[in-house]
């Protein structure tokens, strides 16, 4: 894995967290580690008293009391939003089944609703908590975990948002659990990826960073060619959540000055 320099690469983030807002943030805290270093380099960025999280569980569970450490640990305002009945009516106005995943996406935006509806009653912007990982594999809701106004940890690993993590001081605990997004029981992140977070990080790192071939990455890890597709399927399969709308063009159809 690429040698980044983590005490560098913190300061680094902390001043452009200060560069982007002054007013204050929103945060949705999940109770992973990704939603709590971004919380504890925004406190570190702005102070306690300009960083507000948001929970928002769907059902309650280890989740919730790990995010409320968080909050609770850097001293900052949070709010409890169980969004059961929001998702509930919305699905029963839909009148349609939904699968888990379908599901999962609706939690997703209206997590996003809600924390933009806070950050513009507060002034505020939205910060992200989306990884180089989820970010690259598409494993992320569009127009919803994916919505930000800025990301910090966008360019980063998960591997590296581990280690940033443990120099910051993010609770052991929220370190080490299970990577999951919450959306159901039982669900993680691993088991849906297919990979570990571990070697999915190595591989994008030589797919995406050094333009190595499959057949390279594979010799190199010591690992099945299949890996290295499984892994670059889902790199190509999530280009259209990493870009804006697009259309066709209409500059060949001008005529005239």
């Amino acid at each position: 894995m690429r040698a980044l320099n983590y005490n560098a690469a913190i300061d680094r983030i902390v001043q452009f967290i200060r560069e982007k807002t002054s007013s204050g943030v929103v945060i949705g805290i999940s109770g992973g580690v990704d939603s709590a270093t971004t919380a504890y380099l925004a406190v570190k960025a702005l102070g306690k008293d300009k960083v507000l999280g948001l929970i928002m569980p769907y059902y309650e569970n280890q989740d919730v009391e790990d995010a409320k450490l968080v909050a609770e640990s850097l001293g900052i305002e949070y709010k409890i939003i169980n969004i059961r009945s929001i998702i509930d009516a919305f699905r029963d106005s839909l009148n349609i089944d939904l699968d888990k995943k379908s599901l999962g996406n609706v939690m997703a935006r209206t997590r996003m609703i809600i924390l933009y509806a806070h950050a513009n009653s507060l002034g505020r912007i939205v910060l992200g908590t989306s990884n180089k990982s989820e970010f690259l594999t598409g494993y992320f809701t569009k127009w919803g975990d994916g919505a930000s106004d800025y990301a910090p940890l966008i360019n980063l690993y998960k591997t590296e948002v581990w280690e940033i993590a443990k120099r910051i001081g993010v609770p052991e605990r929220i370190v080490k659990k299970k990577p999951s997004a919450g959306l159901w029981e039982g669900q993680t992140d691993e088991e849906e990826l297919g990979i570990s977070y571990k070697l999915l990080d190595e591989i994008l790192w030589r797919l995406v960073d050094l333009k190595m071939s499959k057949e390279e990455i594979a010799n190199e890890l010591g690992i099945p060619v299949e890996r290295v597709e499984h892994v670059e399927k889902l790199v190509k399969g999530s280009e259209h959540k990493r870009r804006l709308p697009q259309g066709p063009s209409f500059e060949d159809l001008i005529s005239g000055p």
